[in-house]
């Protein structure tokens, strides 16, 4: 039997991933960008890992998501909690886990209609 996640209507949905991007609704993507359910931004300008700032997270306070996933790309990296309190202290949930990882968990919360984001890193966006 084969399951398959339904897409109804034009929600944004990962449907493809690897180290150097990341494809969604079938459109590839390079370098680090925000994926809500309506639509794909690429103007959240976090170019590596390591240069992740408080504004990097102030991005998504507008944006009232209940939780913000950072796929962090190969490999699971941890953010301090002091650069993303404004998200915190606003209620907002945040999840660091690999890029795959990240992917699939947003696939599946959106489609339980939550309002999720997810912001990817690629290894392409921390060279």
């Amino acid at each position: 039997m084969k399951l398959h996640l339904a897409n109804p209507g034009d929600i944004k949905l990962f449907t493809g991933y690897s180290d150097d991007h990341v494809m969604v609704n079938k459109v590839r993507f390079d370098g680090s960008l925000v994926v809500l359910a309506e639509e794909v931004r690429t103007d959240w300008h976090a170019l590596s890992f390591d240069e992740l700032s408080e504004t990097h997270f102030d991005y998504f306070l507008a944006l009232k998501p209940e939780v913000l996933l950072l796929g962090t790309g190969t490999k699971q990296r941890f953010v301090h909690p002091r650069l993303y309190r404004t998200l915190t202290d606003a209620g907002i949930g945040v999840e660091c886990m690999d890029t795959p990882a990240a992917c699939r968990t947003y696939n599946i919360l959106v489609a339980e209609d939550r309002k999720v984001i997810a912001a990817i890193m690629t290894t392409a966006s921390s060279k």
